[in-house]
């Protein structure tokens, strides 16, 4: 009976059944299922640029609060939690498997179950133009300038990161730049985001 009565209270929702619906539809094979996927969530999202691809096992939470440019890729497996907000930009790719995450909880009394202390939030936003790898994970808060690459399995953390940086590891710092575009020296001398920085 508490399952119907879940299901019930599902569909009476507008984001249930929307929730529903992309279940059905979550693993179609993207020649045709990817169209299917944006067809049914691109009147969902805040905004969304013309062109989007939504590739097989991708899950989202807070459609409402996700914003997508112009040929945004959303890889195989990808998870996005939107509930502090999350905008990406136009040209970006997100490979198979990332997680973006904009919520987190709270766990400064030691004596109160974590579960019970609620949950912070902080939007997340990337730039044009970026490549975020495999299994990257992006933390709460992070803001991802223009041009930016994330290796493979890297944790993205809050920090300053320039444009068209490389970034790489657990936490990710920068080990490069796309075409060499190093950014100029800071003020005192300083490569601002240069690799030898610590993360």
């Amino acid at each position: 009976m508490t399952i119907l009565r879940r299901f019930w209270w599902d569909l009476k929702s507008r984001e249930g059944r929307v929730d529903l619906a992309y279940a059905l539809i979550r693993e179609w094979p993207d020649s045709f299922g990817s169209p299917a996927r944006v067809r049914l969530l691109r009147r969902h999202f805040a905004a969304v640029g013309p062109r989007l691809a939504i590739l097989e096992g991708a899950r989202f939470r807070n459609l409402q609060n996700i914003r997508l440019g112009d040929n945004v890729s959303i890889g195989t497996d990808c998870l996005l939690q939107a509930g502090g907000g999350l905008s990406i930009g136009d040209h970006t790719l997100l490979g198979p498997g990332c997680k973006i995450w904009t919520q987190n909880h709270v766990a400064d009394d030691p004596d109160r179950p974590i579960a019970e202390q609620g949950a912070t939030y902080a939007a997340v936003s990337i730039g044009r133009d970026c490549w975020i790898g495999a299994d990257a994970f992006i933390m709460p808060g992070v803001a991802l300038p223009d041009g930016c690459i994330v290796a493979a399995g890297s944790v993205v953390g809050i920090k300053n990161y320039p444009p068209f940086a490389i970034l790489m590891g657990n936490p990710a710092r920068v080990i490069g730049y796309r075409g060499g575009r190093r950014p100029a020296a800071a003020p005192g001398g300083d490569q601002a985001g240069a690799p030898e920085d610590p993360a």
